[in-house]
């Protein structure tokens, strides 16, 4: 299973909450959310619910177009302010190799429990495909799917000392009224919008040529992201408690009200009580449990996609297909980060 899932580092919400007030947010709004105390938001070792920074995002789609959002949010997103995801991608002895360490180290910038990369090579162009299967209202995935390409256009640039144009760009959202904040963005007309992938892409020769770097710096870098992970501190709140244990139920058994109200020491009737406070039911946890399995499924095993499907509950692969459409907004080629349909 992924690391950590449901939190991001805190180097990232720094960055949300700083972009979401120099938008004109008012801090009053978010002060209050699990993990903005200054004690936990300055401080690496913590990890910070991934509900407060969608609430951030929230916020800022409120004062802004998505676009314009994206647009803002890269502007904030100097080389560093990622952490340690920043210096993995960019310190290698070439942009690609950067790219590759950024998807195998994503817990060090994001929340792996939602969020994915594919990277796909042929002898001219390498794509990297991104997915974010968050229960997200579509502006804040529009803006999010917008601002994770530019973020890998802005790194790839920092990575070669030059600026790198991507020769296509795939957004995963629906086009708005005037494109030109994109274009500007991207440093390319050839934006695409409604797809069904995620995705942006260069020149092959672009990301394969050798940049400056300091021989066993990216080892160096690797064993720090290790180690990181290994002693981060996720915040959690109840509902935090109450999703990791109905995480932990085993695969061979199906969970159960009853069965998880026993597991956490509460009565089936308080338990339901608790998930009203929370503003979510035990259906809809189920569901969102079911889709971040399902998901870590496609993305990270080799499994067919029948027994994908059996594994996850669905009846035939029809049914998890138009699932991961629902849940994602993509096809599930682009989850599965390759073509594969048995």
């Amino acid at each position: 299973m992924p690391q950590h899932p449901g939190t991001t580092p805190a180097s990232f919400t720094r960055l949300n909450a700083e972009a979401a007030r120099l938008l004109g947010v008012r801090p009053a709004q978010y002060a209050d959310l699990l993990g903005m105390a200054p004690e936990h938001l300055t401080h690496d070792r913590y990890r910070i619910p991934a509900s407060t920074n969608v609430r951030l995002w929230e916020l800022m789609v409120l004062h802004a177009p998505w676009q314009d959002v994206a647009s803002h949010m890269a502007r904030q997103s100097t080389l560093g302010a990622l952490g340690i995801w920043d210096y993995l991608v960019t310190q290698t002895p070439t942009p690609l190799e950067g790219l590759r360490d950024g998807a195998r180290y994503l817990p060090t910038a994001a929340d792996a429990g939602t969020e994915m990369l594919h990277i796909e090579e042929t002898e001219q162009h390498v794509t990297i495909s991104h997915v974010n299967a968050a229960d997200l209202t579509a502006d804040v995935a529009s803006a999010i799917r917008a601002y994770s390409l530019a973020l890998f256009t802005q790194r790839v640039s920092d990575a070669s000392r030059r600026t790198v144009v991507p020769t296509r760009v795939a957004l995963a959202a629906r086009a708005p009224r005037t494109h030109g904040i994109l274009t500007r963005l991207y440093g390319t007309r050839v934006v695409d919008f409604a797809s069904p992938v995620n995705s942006i892409t260069f020149r092959a020769a672009d990301l394969r040529v050798p940049q400056p770097h300091a021989p066993g710096l990216s080892d160096l870098l690797r064993s720090h992201a290790d180690q990181s992970l290994a002693e981060a501190v996720p915040l959690r709140d109840w509902l935090d408690l109450f999703r990791t244990t109905l995480r932990g139920v085993p695969d061979d058994e199906p969970p159960t009200l009853r069965a998880l109200a026993q597991r956490m020491a509460l009565s089936p009737r308080t338990l339901q009580r608790r998930l009203e406070e929370h503003r979510t039911t035990w259906s809809d946890e189920l569901q969102s449990v079911r889709r971040e399995n399902t998901l870590h499924l496609l993305a990270s095993t080799d499994l067919t996609l029948d027994a994908v499907a059996r594994r996850a509950g669905f009846a035939d692969t029809g049914g998890l297909r138009r699932a991961v459409r629902r849940w994602t907004g993509q096809s599930l080629t682009a989850v599965r980060g390759r073509d594969d349909d048995t």
